[in-house]
């Protein structure tokens, strides 16, 4: 079997984060039902079908050496992650410090004293008695029933603070957290983030964000780092690259590469960590196969023209709610159900 050997970065706490992870979002898909009138509503479900193809291929990944898996209360995942986890060590493939887990709290859990019950029911359904890092999903706080509960970040991150002290992470970061919520959380924290999770792909590079994150020791990890460029998230006009974009393709084509081994290529030398999700193997393989070669100068900045700020993931369901960390669209939409309350697990009957 192959393996690849993947570099880590060193976080605020000491601890070494491998430079790409594997990530296990599913993702919801939008189907269309009948409302009436001939009109359709779109019901934003979530997607379980791949869920045993996502087993298989993060089985595969750890098999290979990937040693960072990202996970999600919201993912639904967490039992099948814990799972495969605990049964590599058991076949004695993985040693648990050799590996990185992260998970991340979810809208409901915002007050201080929530965090550590988030926290908790992570670690009881993942079955570990750690995990390496804990993440604010989001900067806003929304119950299950979609209200906004309007708790400053700031008392949600006392919570990461107290879940650290207590042993039961070994490092507190943000995700989607913009730079003036990076720069009022850094002032006002007695623990920094160790790391921002963001959107970042070759549409959306956000440099100022990148820098001062990285000035501040903050690791920055990209979520997203295919952006459109993969058909499955190619909305209408949305722009290039693509995988077919002439100057990519020409690039790949120079280091004997693909386009999306250059793209994390890419990522890495800006001193970026990237979790592609995939669940095929070949591609799992194929994401890990980019510490080889090295973009020269010319195409790193011939690949810079690309970003133009577009966003892939843009939630405006919550645009309207305190701390939404983008820029508001016209557009208006509903809060799918399946992001307020849900079950975890292959069979979604797990809590």
């Amino acid at each position: 079997m192959a393996q690849v050997k993947i570099p880590t970065i060193k976080l605020n706490n000491g601890a070494d984060m491998p430079v790409l992870g594997y990530g296990t979002w599913l993702g919801i898909s939008e189907k269309a039902q009948a409302a009436g009138d001939a009109k359709e509503a779109f019901s934003f479900d979530f997607d379980v079908s791949d869920a045993p193809k996502m087993v298989e291929a993060l089985s595969y990944a750890i098999d290979i050496g990937y040693r960072h898996i990202d996970t999600a209360h919201l993912y639904r995942m967490e039992p099948e992650v814990g799972q495969i986890i605990n049964q590599k060590i058991k076949q004695g493939v993985v040693k648990r410090e050799e590996l990185f887990v992260t998970t991340k709290v979810w809208h409901h859990f915002h007050r201080e004293a929530d965090v550590e019950v988030s926290v908790r029911g992570s670690l009881r359904r993942l079955n570990l008695d750690y995990v390496d890092l804990i993440l604010m999903h989001w900067p806003m706080s929304i119950s299950q029933k979609g209200v906004d509960e309007k708790i400053d970040y700031l008392e949600t991150w006392r919570g990461f603070e107290s879940v650290l002290k207590k042993g039961l992470v070994k490092a507190i970061g943000v995700s989607n957290f913009n730079l003036e919520q990076m720069k009022r959380l850094l002032a006002n924290c007695k623990v920094p983030p160790a790391s921002n999770q963001i959107e970042i792909n070759l549409n959306l590079g956000q440099p100022e964000l990148v820098e001062y994150c990285q000035s501040k020791g903050v690791v920055v990890v990209a979520y997203s780092p295919f952006g459109t460029m993969v058909p499955s998230r190619a909305a209408p006009n949305s722009p290039e690259p693509k995988l077919n974009n002439p100057t990519m393709v020409a690039i790949a084509k120079k280091y004997n590469k693909t386009v999306t081994q250059v793209t994390l290529r890419y990522l890495y030398q800006r001193g970026i960590v990237s979790i592609p999700k995939t669940i095929t193997k070949s591609r799992v393989l194929e994401n890990a196969s980019i510490f080889d070669f090295e973009l020269d100068q010319g195409d790193v900045a011939t690949i810079a023209k690309f970003d133009n700020g577009y966003r892939t993931v843009r939630p405006i369901f919550w645009q309207d709610y305190l701390n939404y960390p983008f820029d508001k669209v016209p557009e208006k939409a509903e809060i799918p159900k399946s992001l307020m309350v849900w079950k975890n697990g292959i069979n979604l009957d797990i809590d």
